[in-house]
């Protein structure tokens, strides 16, 4: 699912609004299929035959007995597959879309994340379970999938997170509102030392490897009109530096214990704040200048849509804030925000260190 809709982005950015068969709908389709059918097979080994210990671990619901991550799993397999036809039918009635969270794609999008959520239940339900020698082995899995919905989350902010938007406060606001959250979370449940990094690692792995394989494949504009030569697939951005500030927080909880819950959370969430501001608006900087324009940073991904006279294109800053003062308001908006997130995504945490089922 989250090589498919990256490729689905990637498609709309190189070649355009195409049939609703592309090879990119269809891996983000089949990965909801895929996860539907496994997780009701499990539903249907659990009721049938299931033995004691399993149906121990597992939540009735309608009669089937199954882990709870594979009910949220079927949940979001039958919202993905909802959206398919919803999705048709908005192309075929309103034509393209301008936004990427339109009504059928936030259908989807919540269905992926469901999906991928059910996935992290799973694997976190049988950390919580194990003993010490087996609970990081299920750690890795759980951080594994953990990053799939990081991804899906990035993905959702694309359109706060342009390289030009990354010295206006919007930016920080909305990264700081969603990202420490969810990181704190899964750093907090999960029983791995470098737990935060792991989450954030896998996310940066993935984002770059489709960063650096997309551009291999040949592809040209379909649709009209078309202001860029591309003659290969224009992939997305660099990944968001989330990295830097997710190694801070890991040394942060060895450092004041996980038992420190709210203190932790608040430190983390400052600390996030900090670090990606520091680091993320010293990148942006590299990003629009031309040093980046090669095949690791690939910052020439230019739509074939997007006209040579926009501020993107020429590598200039957004004006997101009309002032110094304003842009110091809104990043101090923005570290409060981080630190709510943060407090937040501690409690979420602390329930997901319960999951037994």
């Amino acid at each position: 699912m989250v090589v498919g809709v990256t490729w689905d982005i990637s498609w709309h950015m190189t070649i355009g609004r195409d049939t609703f068969w592309t090879p990119a709908h269809l891996a983000i389709y089949l990965g909801g299929v895929v996860g539907g059918l496994a997780s009701g097979a499990v539903a249907l080994h659990t009721t049938f035959r299931g033995n004691p210990a399993q149906r121990g671990v597992s939540v009735r619901f309608w009669g089937f007995r199954a882990p709870l991550g594979a009910w949220v799993s079927i949940w979001g397999a039958f919202a993905m597959l909802t959206s398919a036809p919803f999705d048709d039918w908005w192309h075929n009635a309103y034509g393209l879309d301008v936004e990427i969270l339109s009504p059928p794609h936030l259908v989807l999008a919540l269905g992926m994340v469901g999906l991928a959520f059910g996935a992290m239940l799973v694997t976190l339900a049988a950390q919580n379970r194990s003993g010490r020698d087996d609970a990081g082995r299920w750690a890795l899995w759980y951080t594994y999938a953990a990053g799939c919905v990081l991804s899906f989350l990035a993905i959702m902010t694309t359109e706060y997170s342009f390289r030009t938007l990354m010295h206006s406060s919007l930016f920080y606001q909305v990264s700081c509102a969603a990202f420490p959250f969810f990181l704190v979370a899964t750093g907090l449940s999960a029983r791995h030392r470098w737990g935060t990094t792991l989450v954030a690692g896998s996310y940066t792995l993935i984002r770059a490897a489709m960063l650096w394989i997309l551009p291999l494949f040949p592809a040209q504009p379909g649709l009209g009109p078309i202001y860029q030569d591309v003659t290969h697939m224009v992939p997305m951005d660099f990944p968001l530096l989330l990295l830097a500030p997710a190694v801070v927080m890991d040394l942060l909880r060895a450092r004041m214990g996980s038992e420190r819950t709210w203190r932790l959370a608040l430190a983390q969430g400052a600390a996030f704040f900090a670090v990606f501001l520091g680091v993320q608006w010293l990148f942006a900087d590299f990003l629009v200048s031309p040093y980046s324009r090669n095949w690791f940073f690939a910052t020439d991904n230019f739509p074939y849509y997007l006209p040579t006279s926009t501020n993107y294109y020429k590598g200039i800053w957004a004006r997101g804030d009309s002032s110094v003062g304003h842009l110091l308001r809104g990043l101090g908006y923005a570290a409060i925000l981080s630190m709510v997130s943060a407090t937040v995504g501690a409690a979420f945490g602390r329930g997901l260190r319960r999951v037994q089922r």
